[in-house]
């Protein structure tokens, strides 16, 4: 009777683990989407940063990125089992504050000019620029590790969707390897992505003429690709963040449909245009939401500075 227990036992486990694998896969795929506008995001996020400091500032924000993942597969079982009504006003939330953060990077220059004329000055005098520098790290690393958590948050529930109706062993361990392969692939491409310059420059220093070439052609790269992925994780805050607003409001979610069947009607290229009209919807919407977000901020800050400046009566 123990001995058949046991085997029992183990072939519930080995049961539970083929099901969590194939379970991964399938939530992995859900949320490949959002995966790779984590990516954009975190690579475009950490631009800028001191050539000898990347590695680290890389290495701070996934620690901060683990730390989010193990608030956020707990809260997320947690919310599932006992509030699931509020995941997607917290997803909402989430989705506003990206499209505001992706509004606020549009006019940063214009609501803070004081920083370009700083950055200037900084750069004529490289002694007196360390402790800016230093800042600016501070500064990018909790950036990246807020936008990280409303990224993985997202990631988190659709891939909690994918495993709503298993029992709760199987759901926790999908999270957990989602989580852990997420975090492990993103910021092993960004550590990647940045030290590409590095890479390039060591391999046009090879006594090879192929490695040379390939060298020169990665430095040659780099700079075009960390342009890219700026504006691309840029983008990427208003379709991640448009595209759950957008799903979140039903009527506006209605208008977007409402306009792909219209653009599917237009003869010959209305089928193709029809995978455009998802996300240009998706991306607009954010604008707008992020506009209006950053404009209420803006007031708050201008009546609160009015109230502190207020003398006492």
């Amino acid at each position: 009777m123990p001995g058949g227990s046991l085997l029992l036992l183990l072939d519930d486990i080995a049961s539970t683990l083929d099901d969590i694998s194939v379970m991964t896969k399938v939530a992995a795929k859900k949320t490949a989407g959002v995966v790779g506008d984590d990516l954009a995001l975190n690579a475009q996020q950490l631009t800028g940063v001191r050539t000898d400091r990347e590695l680290s500032v890389v290495w701070a924000v996934a620690k901060g990125s683990a730390i989010n993942k193990v608030i956020l597969v707990p809260s997320a079982l947690a919310i599932s089992a006992f509030l699931p009504w509020l995941v997607i006003p917290l997803l909402m939330i989430g989705g506003a504050f990206l499209c505001f953060e992706g509004v606020e990077k549009l006019v940063h220059k214009l609501l803070h000019p004081e920083e370009n004329h700083d950055a200037a000055e900084t750069t004529a005098h490289d002694g007196a620029s360390a402790n800016a520098t230093s800042g600016n790290e501070r500064e990018k690393i909790r950036g990246a590790v807020r936008t990280d958590f409303i990224l993985s948050a997202e990631i988190i529930v659709i891939a909690l969707g994918a495993v709503a109706a298993k029992p709760f062993p199987t759901q926790l361990g999908v999270l957990t390897a989602v989580a852990v392969l997420m975090t492990i692939g993103v910021y092993g491409l960004v550590a990647g992505i940045v030290k590409l310059d590095d890479v390039g420059l060591y391999l046009s220093r090879r006594p090879a003429a192929p490695l040379r070439l390939v060298g020169r052609g990665l430095v040659g790269l780099a700079p075009y690709l960390m342009k890219f992925l700026s504006i691309a994780g840029t983008a990427a805050m208003f379709l991640v963040g448009g595209g759950i607003l957008v799903h979140g409001v039903p009527v506006v979610h209605h208008w977007v449909e409402e306009l792909e069947h219209l653009v599917a009607d237009i003869p010959t290229v209305g089928q193709t245009l029809t995978w455009f009209v998802g996300p240009v919807g998706d991306g607009i919407f954010g604008v707008l939401v992020g506009a209006a977000v950053l404009l209420l901020v803006l007031v708050f800050k201008q009546l609160a500075g009015r109230f502190r400046m207020r003398p006492a009566s």
